[in-house]
């Protein structure tokens, strides 16, 4: 029998996961603001370009980077296209986002970087393969998809992307050429399937919210929100029933019992505790071999996504985990 205050929730698991998210994005959010009320001021005095002046698709480099994606994604959200003269599925990718770009007519603007020839950009970001696409809203980092997706999965995420902009950081865009037709833009429904998935996840219903998100997952497996809402979800499932107390003193009994530390692991993670829980893995690996060691290393890839891939703690556990493979 659990008590009342062993039992976890998944508003609980989104709140510890997500309070330095929240935090940076009310920064960001604040940031953007000043910029975006330094540019209608320039705008209006004449000193620089109004945001219909800029370009919609645009090769963007190492040296432009700062001005062309930073500091424009505090006035509308910046897509960036990764890609590579030689690589098939750019070709095929690369026009789709280009027309979109055109057609919704400046509520996102296309940053499409050559990896070749700007390698530490694709370093900074983390590309493993391309085509890689992500985001960047108000400075923060949006990853959207990897691979080649077909024309009404890519307008379903950037129909999400313009979502999450104007309602977590007030950023709204605004159609080249200005106008009435601009202001008069209808805002973008949430995505039912998605809202679906979160709901269930918000209510404890664990096994419908894994449902759901896998069902998203299986028309658009690169997204992103799902993949996060899953291993959330499943996360909760594991730690359910779970008796704290007794977890804890069966994974200090025996630091090989590799089962004791997955479940010890997943209780950090649910307690805010990451660095902890990915530092305990990470160690079951250096000290295991076999089943056991592709057990433990599969638990902390579960637990990188319920983080998050660009998360510094995400990182140092990767290099972590690197050090002790290889």
């Amino acid at each position: 029998m659990q008590s009342r205050n062993s039992r976890l929730n998944s508003s609980a698991l989104r709140g510890a996961v997500d309070l330095a998210a929240v935090k940076a994005a009310g920064e960001a959010a604040q940031k953007a603001e000043q910029t975006r009320a330094e540019r209608a001021r320039q705008a209006a005095a004449g000193d620089g370009p109004a945001l219909a002046d800029y370009p919609l698709v645009l090769d963007v480099t190492e040296e432009t980077f700062e001005s062309e994606v930073v500091q424009r994604s505090a006035e509308v959200p910046v897509v960036v296209d990764f890609w590579a003269e030689w690589c098939g599925p750019c070709k095929q990718l690369s026009p789709v986002l280009e027309r979109l770009a055109e057609e919704y007519a400046g509520r996102i603007v296309l940053a499409k970087i050559d990896v070749d020839a700007n390698p530490e950009i694709a370093q900074q970001f983390g590309i493993q393969g391309i085509p890689a696409v992500m985001a960047v809203v108000a400075g923060q980092l949006v990853p959207l998809f990897q691979g080649a997706e077909n024309e009404a999965n890519v307008r379903k995420i950037l129909d999400q992307l313009i979502a999450v902009a104007e309602q977590r950081f007030g950023i709204v865009g605004g159609a080249a050429g200005g106008g009435e037709d601009a202001a008069a833009e209808p805002r973008v429904p949430a995505d039912p399937a998605l809202e679906a998935a979160h709901d269930a996840l918000d209510r404890g219903d664990l096994a419908g919210a894994v449902r759901a998100y896998q069902n998203v997952l299986s028309d658009r497996p690169g997204h992103v929100e799902a993949k996060l809402g899953l291993a959330q979800a499943q996360l909760l499932q594991r730690v359910e029933q779970l008796d704290p107390q007794q977890v804890r003193a069966d994974a200090a009994a025996d630091p090989k019992d590799v089962p004791a530390q997955l479940r010890a692991a997943d209780l950090d993670l649910v307690g805010g505790h990451v660095e902890d829980a990915f530092g305990r893995l990470v160690d079951t690996v250096a000290r295991t071999f076999g089943e056991d060691r592709d057990a433990a290393r599969l638990r902390l890839l579960e637990l990188f996504e319920v983080i998050g891939s660009e998360d510094p703690r995400t990182v140092a556990a990767r290099q972590a985990l690197a050090r002790v493979l290889f």
